[in-house]
């Protein structure tokens, strides 16, 4: 499981770097944005990956591999957003933003050990195909909770379901720099 904690690292680290140097150019503009918008970004990203994967071929340059690396950070963006609520617009400074996001991504890290340890690391068996169905699936999950004004009975929140689609991504992520998943 070495390797595996290094492979999160350098993929974690790539998505923050974007995410660092996006902050330094728009600020926190996504504080503007409700959970709906960010659930929409996250499906946008999501189809795209599913669209190409179906199609075979894509006509837009972007690579697979930024689809997945923004999806990690629309969900870090998802999971802050939960915390700060939108009531408060403010912008963010740049310290305090990339606090917010080393905390999340350091949350989140933590669920994949403790689910890897539990599940043995089989998402090393999984198909990229696999991840974007399950980040499509958690989405339209996160939608309904949403249309129940937040509330679950017995399922998780909207805040298991991002960390869910985070570590799918990075574990996309790995099997790209891996050369098992199309990048």
């Amino acid at each position: 499981m070495k390797d595996t904690f290094r492979q999160y690292e350098t993929a974690v680290k790539s998505c923050r770097d974007i995410f660092l140097k996006k902050t330094a150019d728009y600020g926190t503009s996504w504080r503007v944005l409700r959970m709906i918008s960010i659930l929409d970004q996250l499906y946008i990203k999501a189809k795209r990956i599913r669209t190409i994967q179906e199609a075979g071929s894509q006509r837009v340059g972007e690579d697979l591999r930024g689809e997945f690396q923004a999806i990690v950070n629309y969900g870090i963006i998802g999971l802050i957003q939960l915390d700060l609520h939108t009531d408060g617009l403010e912008e963010l400074g740049m310290d305090k933003t990339m606090l917010f996001y080393d905390d999340k991504i350091k949350f989140v890290k933590n669920v994949m050990e403790n689910k890897n340890h539990d599940y043995g690391e089989a998402w090393r068996e999984m198909s990229q195909e696999s991840f974007v169905d399950l980040i499509l699936m958690k989405l339209q999950r996160m939608r309904q909770i949403l249309a129940n004004d937040g509330k679950t009975l017995i399922s998780e929140g909207i805040d298991a379901n991002l960390t869910d689609i985070i570590n799918y991504a990075v574990f996309a992520l790995i099997g790209i720099a891996e050369g098992r998943h199309t990048a």
